[in-house]
Parts: C-alpha cells; structure tokens; sequence
C-alpha cells in the first residue's frame, strides 16, 4: 500500500516527481510511493487505479512548478487545465481532500511563488491554505532527505519503514563527534595570534614594549589607558602604534 502519492502535472514537474518518487521508495520501501508512470500495471484501468492509490495514500505531495498553474488544457488550449473538471491534476487533489489524507504542496525551485487562493477553482482553494514544501533540486539529494524528514514527522506510518539514519537534530541528542582541537600555531615567530575556544591572545617572541588587556601603559610621550589597550614600539614599528577599545587616548601632560 502506498503511503505517499506523488501528483504532478505532465511538462511541468515530471522530471523532478521521477527522481523524487526514486528517492522515496529508496528511503522508504519500492512500494511506498505513488508514480502514475511507474505504479500504474499494464491494463489496468487508469482511473480506478489512480482514485483507489489517492485514497489508500497517508499524503499526497502536489509538485508545483512555474507552469503549474496556468498550464493549457490539452482539448482546448484556450483556456487553463486547471479549470477542466476532468483535468487529472486537479481531481487527484480534489480526491485527497474529500478523503481527509494530507495535502502537502511542493513548490518547484525559487522561483515558483505561494499559491493565491483567488486564482484556483473552488474545489482546490484550500490548496493555498496548506502549508507547503519548497524543493530546489539543485541542492542535490540533502533537499530530497530534508523533505523525507518531515515527511516522517508528520505520517507516523513512514516512521517504520525509514531506512535513513536520524540525525542529532531528530533524535534530540547532542552529537558524538570530538570538538575540534585549537589550532597551535608552533611555527609562528612574532606577531599576535587567536586561540579557538574561549577568547585569548597569545604573543610570540616579542622584541619590543607590547601590553594587552586592561590597566594603563606609559612609553615615549604617550600615555593609553582603557580595557582592551595594545602599544607596540620600538624596533618592530617606525611610529608608536595603539590599537584598544572603549574611550579614545588621552595624551599627557593635560593636553587637550
């Protein structure tokens, strides 16, 4: 029995319900997932076969690409399929939600935008009220496993079939994986260099005046004070430099 019935519309997101449908059954069983194209035996009566897998299915995952919308009637070109009582995307979606089974659109890409409810037929207005899915296979399979998991949290029946390993964030643990260890810098002469982890400074072979951190420092005609104060002289700069934060340098003597 299918669990999850991918609908689609035929020029529009047919490519990417065919990967999508290989992942699933990958992910979740060869008979988990609903493809008109490869579910469907030969013989078999298109409608009864397609209405009864709707009806057994726990979701149905709508693919909405930049065409979905306003995609021609096949009959009659001049006006939108959607508006065709007997148009097959539509009376999937319209089966779904007579049955009560869960309606998940997936917008194709970037580009596709949210459904408005006032430019689809009144059987499927509700489609727009639906939260949806947005699915951009450029990012390779992550956006196709992404989906998977929360295709899990919502149908518990999918749970139990799920042959991909849950991550840290589904599970609720912390990660088993070592921290990263600081990064020593043992081939640095001179110079100031940061430390991973908790803040720090660590200063190597420093031939002139340095001060880091709080408190006041006098050398040459100036005199810097404040958190976070830094004075280098000597042979390692031509000029004295200063580098702190929080209130700016007061030279001595009064001056203003």
């Amino acid at each position: 029995m299918p669990e999850i019935f991918v609908n689609y519309r035929t020029g529009d997101g047919k490519d990417t319900a065919q990967r999508l449908a290989e992942a699933l059954c990958a992910r979740f069983g060869e008979n988990s997932t609903f493809l008109a194209e490869r579910s469907i035996p030969p013989g078999a009566k298109f409608s009864r076969v397609m209405l009864g897998a709707v009806r057994r299915s726990s979701v149905l995952l709508a693919l909405i690409g930049e065409r979905w919308m306003n995609a021609p009637d096949r009959l009659q070109p001049e006006r939108r399929a959607l508006d065709n009582e007997d148009d097959w995307v539509r009376r999937e979606i319209e089966e779904a939600f007579t049955c009560g089974i869960l309606v998940v659109p997936v917008l194709l890409g970037r580009r596709v935008e949210q459904l408005d409810p006032k430019l689809l037929p009144p059987s499927l207005t509700e489609l727009a009220e639906c939260q949806y899915e947005r699915l951009w296979l450029r990012d390779g399979q992550a956006a196709i496993a992404r989906l998977g998991d929360r295709l899990v949290a919502q149908v518990p029946e999918l749970a139990a079939s799920d042959t991909a390993k849950p991550s840290a964030e589904q599970t609720g643990q912390e990660s088993s994986e070592e921290p990263e260890p600081p990064v020593r810098n043992e081939g640095q002469r001179g110079g100031i260099g940061s430390v991973r982890g908790t803040v720090g400074t660590f200063v190597n072979e420093s031939h002139a005046p340095m001060h880091t951190g709080s408190g006041d420092q006098i050398g040459s005609s100036t005199e810097i004070n404040g958190d976070g104060t830094t004075q280098i002289s000597g042979d390692h700069a031509h000029v004295p430099i200063s580098h702190r934060f929080g209130s700016t340098p007061r030279p001595r003597g009064g001056e203003r």
